[in-house]
């Protein structure tokens, strides 16, 4: 155990990340050995871990200034200290050609990341499929163009959204992120969203809601609930992914979207529009 952790302390060292809030729970022998190895240094504060995160209806939120717990449940650290000065380019930078999982081997291009640095609203899906790897940009393909079109439908360009992966190297055939892989890539994806720090995350499928929320329900739990992430808004819906072979969801993701219009006041696109459009997005 003390092995895998001092791997993990040494990685986020050589991202930068230090210093950082050590989890409770870890062992006396770990943290003797820490000292035993380190200069003598005031010892860090350790908060206690938050409560589990628990979804928030908006009925309960209206009106209130208090949030639901950070949902950082699980995680390796309570909270990774963002260095000061941290840029899109300076992570992009430090991902580098990365050679840190076995993604890399296939892979035609890494997809980092696209939109507004300053976006209030970030969309985070799973990982860059055929299209995206091809051309090294998020969501291009057929569930890219349905994507821009619910953007378009929630009144916003998606040149004024942000919008990433949690993974940024293509699974080959388009699997699912293996838990290796997603520890491995979830540090940038946390730096972004630090970096950003968007009013809204809407993450796009239970691999983005799971990865960071550190939370393993299944997406009937998760679709349309409210939760905090380190002082942001996260909601959680389907992948557009989804809606092309299931398009009768559609209907859920635009209730659930109409949330965060709501959040952001929003008010979509114009009646004319909608009334050649429909009043959902289409695809």
């Amino acid at each position: 155990m003390s092995e895998k952790l001092e791997a993990w302390l040494r990685y986020f060292a050589d991202l930068q990340l230090e210093p950082f809030y050590l989890e409770r729970g870890m062992s006396a022998a770990w943290g003797s050995r820490r000292r035993e190895q380190a200069q003598p240094q005031p010892a860090p504060c350790q908060p206690g871990r938050p409560a589990a995160a628990s979804p928030v209806s908006a009925e309960s939120s209206a009106g209130q200034a208090a949030r639901a717990p950070i949902a950082v449940a699980g995680s390796l650290f309570d909270r990774l200290h963002v260095a000061e000065g941290d840029t899109l380019e300076t992570i992009r930078s430090d991902l580098g050609e990365c050679t840190r999982c076995k993604l890399h081997r296939a892979r035609t291009h890494i997809v980092f990341g696209e939109g507004n640095p300053r976006a209030e609203l970030v969309f985070v899906g799973e990982g860059p499929g055929e299209e995206e790897d091809r051309q090294g940009l998020p969501f291009v393909g057929r569930a890219g163009q349905l994507l821009n079109q619910i953007i378009q439908a929630m009144g916003l360009k998606r040149q004024a959204v942000y919008i990433c992966n949690v993974v940024k190297c293509r699974p080959p055939g388009n699997r699912t992120p293996e838990r290796d892989e997603i520890e491995t890539c979830l540090p940038f994806l946390e730096r972004q969203l630090a970096v950003i720090r968007p009013r809204v995350i809407v993450c796009l499928g239970s691999v983005a809601a799971q990865a960071l929320l550190r939370l393993h329900r299944p997406m009937n739990e998760l679709r349309g609930q409210w939760f905090d992430y380190n002082g942001m808004r996260l909601l959680v819906t389907y992948h557009p992914a989804y809606l092309l072979r299931n398009p009768a969801a559609k209907r859920y993701v635009w209730g659930d979207l109409q949330k965060v219009m709501t959040e952001l006041g929003l008010s979509g696109v114009s009646s004319a529009s909608r009334s050649s459009r429909g009043s959902r997005p289409n695809g």
